[in-house]
């Protein structure tokens, strides 16, 4: 049905680059918020400034992760050893909450300017799926995960939300462990053989396989297809719509 084995009765999606275009946006963020402390960095210490590549390092260490272990990842990879800080502290402090507090202003003054698209062949898979009656929900890394939705509109396409929010307050690992969409799956009352994740980063590809997943759909949106199979994506698409039969796009 609908592309996927017969026995998957329930669909879990990711958020950015799976729903909506926005992981551009994240990478353009992320870039934003490293460089600039890069470049404060190298020149602090006498060093030449590398800057933060929005295709490796953006794959690498901080796509589907949530913020904070995002830019602990990044940090770890060029070595660099910060305060933790915590949540109080301004945008841009040289700790990790206060990159990771800039990375979020960016972003979303990004969404705000440039508002936020979903992709056709997505919203047109989720609009089949409500028809057959099939459960559906959305498991994402991000804390602005219910606003983003909202602002492109599809936010009633689905039953559950497992947001950044959600994985705090219940204390839920974030990606690549299966945590938030194990937690997904249990709301829809599902057990994992049964459901399917979507994912277009590699470390919810991975989050898909390690939680025992009955399929695992990588989204290639960036020339990634390989390293998607590698980290435990079953079947990988360019968009959604290549699921629907009969669709000729």
């Amino acid at each position: 049905m609908l592309g996927l084995p017969d026995h998957i009765r329930a669909f879990l999606f990711d958020l950015d680059g799976v729903l909506t275009q926005t992981a551009k946006v994240h990478a353009a963020a992320w870039k934003d918020m490293f460089d600039t402390f890069l470049r404060a960095e190298a020149a602090r210490e006498g060093e030449e400034f590398v800057p933060f590549d929005p295709v490796v390092d953006y794959d690498r260490y901080v796509d589907g992760r949530p913020r904070l272990d995002g830019t602990r990842g990044f940090l770890e990879s060029r070595r660099i050893r910060l305060p933790e800080g915590g949540p109080q502290d301004p945008a841009g402090s040289r700790t990790v909450h206060g990159l990771s507090c800039a990375k979020n202003d960016t972003v979303l003054r990004m969404i705000k300017e440039q508002g936020v698209q979903p992709y056709s062949g997505s919203v047109e898979y989720l609009h089949r799926l409500r028809v057959l009656g099939l459960p559906r929900a959305v498991v994402s890394s991000s804390a602005n995960c219910r606003d983003v939705l909202r602002a492109a509109g599809i936010e009633g396409l689905f039953e559950v939300v497992v947001d950044g929010v959600v994985a705090r307050e219940r204390h839920l690992a974030g990606k690549p462990a299966p945590d938030t969409y194990l937690a997904a799956a249990e709301e829809l009352g599902v057990p994992p053989e049964h459901a399917a994740v979507f994912e277009d980063a590699l470390a919810g590809v991975a989050s898909g396989r390690a939680g025992g997943f009955g399929a695992v759909v990588g989204l290639d949106r960036t020339g990634q297809a390989d390293e998607l199979r590698e980290h435990g994506a079953d079947l990988v698409v360019t968009d959604l719509c290549e699921l629907i039969p009969g669709d000729s796009r």
